[in-house]
């Protein structure tokens, strides 16, 4: 299950690549390393915008986690879009790192079944799965509808008008079922509830804001992202 932790799962070359990529001198260096190692002062550091830039202008192989990555850049777009709220950014950059591996676009794997890869499925498999398994799912639904017509939204439009889903369609189905997650057991149980609820309240915002990082900060179609670790 994606869960807002990317931020607690940082790494040391993380860090590294902040204070090279931010520290104009020695002093700067150590300055920084003190300001990282607090959980407050640390949020505020990783919202410079010279980082983004970095990370973007770099050629060369990038030596940081996609976790990191991810972050920087969906926080980058939230903020520009007016949402600030740092659990919202740390879930929906988890959500593009693991949605950044083909075989999580599957759905989840019940019991002995094996997954399930198409929405439609998962819709059916709904009305026969139990709270736990209505809860994965509806997670996945949500999720993928994000995903898709955020970071896939003009293959999601072309594909529209040969009789696919179009964005309206995604927008309502992860809507929906991140309000039902909003108010499950589970979500409360992993403090997802609140993330849920705003992303059932600004689905279409969070969606305008990924389809903004596909198309400028994103170059899916050339094969030229730096690599990461």
């Amino acid at each position: 299950m994606i869960q807002a932790n990317c931020r607690t799962r940082f790494t040391a070359a993380d860090f590294d690549f902040v204070v090279r990529t931010l520290a104009r001198s020695q002093s700067e260096s150590v300055s920084l390393v003190d300001l990282l190692s607090d959980s407050e002062t640390r949020d505020s550091v990783l919202d410079s915008p010279r980082l983004v830039q970095a990370i973007l202008c770099n050629d060369a192989q990038l030596r940081i986690s996609s976790q990191f990555y991810f972050y920087v850049l969906a926080r980058y777009v939230l903020r520009d879009a007016g949402m600030r709220d740092r659990k919202l950014c740390d879930y929906v950059g988890s959500l593009l790192e693991n949605f950044s591996r083909a075989h999580v676009l599957q759905g989840p794997q019940v019991d002995d079944e094996s997954p399930r890869q198409y929405l439609s499925d998962m819709l059916i498999a709904l009305s026969r799965a139990t709270q736990d398994e209505a809860f994965l799912l509806r997670a996945h639904v949500g999720n993928y509808s994000l995903f898709i017509s955020g970071i896939f939204h003009e293959n999601t439009q072309r594909r529209s008008l040969r009789g696919a889903p179009d964005i309206g369609f995604y927008e309502n189905l992860g809507r929906r079922n991140y309000h039902l997650l909003s108010s499950h057991a589970t979500a409360r149980r992993c403090e997802l509830d609140d993330v849920y609820a705003e992303l059932a309240d600004r689905f279409r915002d969070v969606r305008l804001a990924l389809n903004q990082l596909a198309d400028r900060l994103l170059n899916l179609d050339e094969g030229d992202r730096p690599t990461l670790v």
